[in-house]
């Protein structure tokens, strides 16, 4: 599907954008935040980091990970908790971001953008050209929507195309799911789970429907599928 979004990543890719910091040859997503990390902490899952951006210092959290006091590092997708404990450093951190991006080079552009929604920031996905067949017994994602007060509380099985992955975020991997069913507003589906899958995979996931779920600090969803098992039916 062209938007004018994906015509203008085409367009960077082929300009060859020049990141401040790093030279390379793909189009650099426009919300890279950089950060230089001040302070390691190593627990069991988690690698804890006080970094600064513009004299500014916080703490991010990222799955456990090598990462080095002094080095600079590059993310764009984080999710803020607010007075959050970790057990095994018995530490509350009163704000603390989750990244599921972190990376040592400027994070690439993706078809996505940010939308200012009353719960706060949070990515606008784009909707893809994609067909994916019908399985029998479950239900696509335009009937999810349409029908979302009949199947809140209940165990679904859906099937789709993954859209975007985020691995490792508040101990659950996030997925997003198309099908190419569904409305111009309502097409992408968020599930969590302990799956891995990748981009590009066609996925059946069977979880149970919730509504209004709010994670705070922003993190607002009208409809999520949680604690999902997925079976990789293909790759395309």
């Amino acid at each position: 599907m062209k938007t004018n979004l994906l015509t203008l990543i085409i367009l960077l890719m082929f300009a060859g954008c020049q990141p401040k910091s790093s030279s390379v040859d793909y189009a650099v997503n426009p919300y890279n935040r950089e950060v230089v990390v001040d302070q390691v902490l190593q627990a069991s899952s988690y690698t804890y980091l006080l970094v600064g951006e513009n004299k500014k210092q916080f703490w991010i959290a990222v799955t456990r990970n090598d990462a080095k006091q002094g080095a600079t590092y590059f993310f764009s997708e984080a999710m803020e908790m607010k007075n959050f404990h970790s057990k095994d450093l018995d530490r509350t951190f009163e704000s603390i971001l989750f990244v599921g991006d972190l990376s040592d080079k400027p994070i690439p552009a993706v078809m996505q953008a940010i939308e200012k929604t009353p719960h706060g920031e949070k990515p606008v996905i784009v909707k893809q050209d994609v067909k994916v067949e019908p399985v029998e017994g479950c239900i696509t994602i335009a009937e999810i929507f349409a029908n979302r007060e009949k199947y809140n509380g209940q165990t679904v099985k859906v099937v789709g195309q993954v859209s975007k992955f985020n691995p490792n975020i508040m101990k659950r991997n996030w997925v997003h799911i198309q099908d190419g069913t569904g409305t111009d507003e309502f097409f992408d589906l968020t599930i969590t789970t302990q799956e891995n899958v990748t981009i590009g995979d066609v996925v059946l996931f069977e979880g149970k429907l919730a509504l209004a779920k709010d994670f705070g600090s922003g993190y607002f969803y009208d409809l999520i599928i949680e604690d999902a098992t997925a079976v990789q039916l293909s790759l395309l």
